[in-house]
């Protein structure tokens, strides 16, 4: 699958846990409820937009009924790294673990993504041979849109009183830099000047992480990335980030992500021009 857009009228599709080999957007036009993503639970209204990157755990548990559409994209039909210059959602609709997957939108913000949805929806359906350029474009056009609507989310949070402590700022910059080397809770309090248990527990009332769930998913996006866009072998890739040992860094991902390092290139589309 390309890319495939899916009206649904209950929450009976995402109420078992998924990990899909390909992108994943539910904009949510009708119901409430809590979405389940990588353990950690965040609650939703109608009018939102759920985002989940490739082979991310998630499961939706409706309070209410449930309407909207699903679109999904495999990465070899559009990938955002090479579109950077064009979508940046990458860090701002996926892939970013300190964030919520939950994008509100405003009335104008969801009247205009439901129409793009539905322009997908009609080039897919009632032509035999749907333009690729035509769905590229409307894609891009809804990555667009709903990364500016997270940005004004993002902006909207920033002013109020529960803005990121700056120790969490700091655990945020020091697990980006030594990620591939430090492992523990216990490496990050002493680098800060924090006990773990304080560092720990001002993590899970920010981000509703642990510590350790924080440098395992960091640890995991950069294994995919690497996986899907570059032709390093596994045992290079395991070693880069810090595991000398290939067999147990694959089955620690496979732990994570559900599949093997190797199947998850295979099926997400490995593209070696991209390198």
């Amino acid at each position: 699958m390309a890319l495939k857009v899916t009206c649904f009228k209950d929450g009976s599709l995402f109420n078992s846990l998924k990990r899909y080999n390909y992108f994943s957007m539910l904009l949510i036009s009708k119901g409430e409820g809590s979405v389940l993503r990588d353990d950690t639970s965040y609650e939703f209204n109608s009018d939102c937009l759920l985002c989940f990157a490739i082979y991310q755990p998630f499961m939706v548990k409706p309070k209410s009924e449930m309407e909207g559409v699903l679109v999904n994209f495999h990465p070899a039909f559009f990938c955002l790294f090479k579109h950077r210059s064009e979508v940046s959602c990458n860090g701002v609709l996926f892939n970013n673990l300190y964030d919520t997957p939950v994008v509100n939108l405003i009335p104008d913000e969801m009247r205009s993504l439901s129409i793009i949805a539905d322009q997908l929806r009609t080039e897919i359906q009632k032509r035999e041979h749907p333009d690729q350029d035509v769905l590229i474009s409307y894609l891009k056009i809804f990555l667009i849109e709903a990364s500016r609507a997270k940005i004004e989310q993002r902006r909207g949070e920033e002013v109020q009183p529960a803005k990121t402590p700056l120790k969490l700022e700091n655990l945020k910059n020091a697990i980006e830099t030594h990620y591939k080397s430090l492992r523990s809770p216990g490496d990050y309090g002493e680098l800060l000047h924090i006990s773990t248990k304080a560092l720990n527990k001002a993590s899970k009332a920010h981000f509703n992480k642990t510590l350790t769930d924080l440098i395992a998913e960091r640890l995991i996006i950069e294994a995919k990335r690497e996986l899907y866009l570059t032709s390093k072998s596994v045992k290079e890739i395991a070693f880069e980030l810090g595991y000398e040992d290939e067999f147990y860094f694959s089955r620690y991902f496979k732990k994570k992500v559900g599949v093997s390092p190797q199947i998850f290139r295979d099926t997400v589309g490995f593209d070696k021009s991209t390198t």
